[in-house]
């Protein structure tokens, strides 16, 4: 039994969870997804909704906000948590992998079992700072800024990346989970520019009547922590849309392997669905020292480039090609960590 335990404040960590659990399963295990934030009040998750709709509107709030974050583990009533601990012991679970440093005091009462701690970013992120421990886990790396390489990864899919000639010559312009940075200032400015858009709206205010851009949107009113599936997303039509879950995969990848390149803050989850498709990334500013190092990688293997260069180039898309190839001759060299894991 394999507990993989992730947070649902941050879609780029909760996600690649939900991946590597279907990653797991088709390799036989027995697999568990269990969110943090299921074991909060009821009040306490309310001013989370609330704060993600502040960091949507205003990419400052969302900087300050981080900046000041606690552990959010503290939040956790000790009955829920002794709840958890009690279903972990009934099902005798040995192998943790946790994506969200949030987890770790609650796994230290636990006793001894076999911990992984997956980075989905190229450093330490926010919540495995704030925490201390002494656990003593193995380290797992998607990326690794400070050596320039990708350890380990998990595959979105197990399909070829999409050919470039065959691609929709489109951008896919998306602010993360959260929605947040200045991923719409930069569409108006590609718009201007004649590039054709796929946008991912966050609210009904963020969609326009453009013929040039296509806006898609998760369903408002899922939170991860309802559910095990992925998020339920689609297009919206004459302002509505009609909401699915992806299979194997979160919906927006379908997205990200038929476009040329993504424009986007360089979250952990947006790198990974960089590499599984093949499709280059344009990084706009980060959202924290962690994404920053991100983008600094990204660049550094030429999966990659700054929205500012690009735009120095004159928006060139032999640029995009190049980035492609090299992102699809790498990819056959990666470590899938669901094989590792599973065997």
């Amino acid at each position: 039994m394999i507990e993989i335990l992730t947070s649902g404040v941050a879609l780029g960590v909760h996600v690649p969870g939900l991946v590597l659990a279907d990653r797991l399963r088709e390799r036989g295990a027995e697999v568990t997804v269990s969110v943090l934030e299921r074991m909060l009040p009821a009040e306490t998750l309310a001013t989370t909704t609330k704060m993600k709709w502040a960091f949507h509107r205003d990419f400052r709030v969302a900087l300050a906000g981080q900046r000041v974050a606690r552990d959010a583990s503290v939040a956790v009533p000790p009955d829920a948590q002794a709840a958890m601990l009690e279903s972990w012991r009934a099902r005798d679970v040995r192998r943790f992998v946790v994506f969200s440093g949030f987890w770790l005091p609650i796994l230290e009462q636990y006793g001894a079992v076999d911990v992984d701690v997956c980075h989905v970013d190229s450093v330490v992120s926010p919540s495995f700072q704030k925490v201390r421990t002494t656990l003593a886990p193995r380290e797992i790396w998607l990326a690794n800024a400070d050596r320039g390489t990708l350890p380990f990864s998990i595959p979105v899919t197990r399909e070829a990346p999409i050919p470039w000639e065959s691609r929709d010559r489109r951008l896919l312009v998306h602010g993360g989970g959260w929605g947040m940075g200045t991923y719409r200032e930069r569409a108006s400015e590609l718009r201007a520019h004649g590039f054709c858009l796929d946008v991912v709206a966050y609210e009904q205010r963020d969609v326009s009547s453009d013929p040039g851009i296509r806006h898609f949107m998760i369903d408002p009113e899922w939170h991860p922590w309802l559910d095990d599936g992925y998020p339920p997303f689609g297009q919206i039509v004459d302002g509505t849309a009609t909401f699915t879950r992806g299979q194997g995969h979160h919906g927006s990848f379908s997205l990200t392997r038929s476009v040329v390149a993504t424009v986007s803050k360089p979250g952990g989850g947006t790198l990974l669905d960089s590499l599984w498709s093949a499709t280059p990334a344009v990084l706009l500013e980060p959202f924290g020292a962690h994404e920053k190092r991100n983008a600094e990688l990204w660049e550094r293997l030429g999966f990659g480039i700054s929205f500012d260069k690009w735009r120095a180039s004159g928006f060139d898309m032999g640029m995009l090609e190049k980035l492609h190839v090299t992102l699809d001759q790498v990819r056959e060299s990666i470590v899938d960590y669901s094989a590792v894991l599973a065997g």
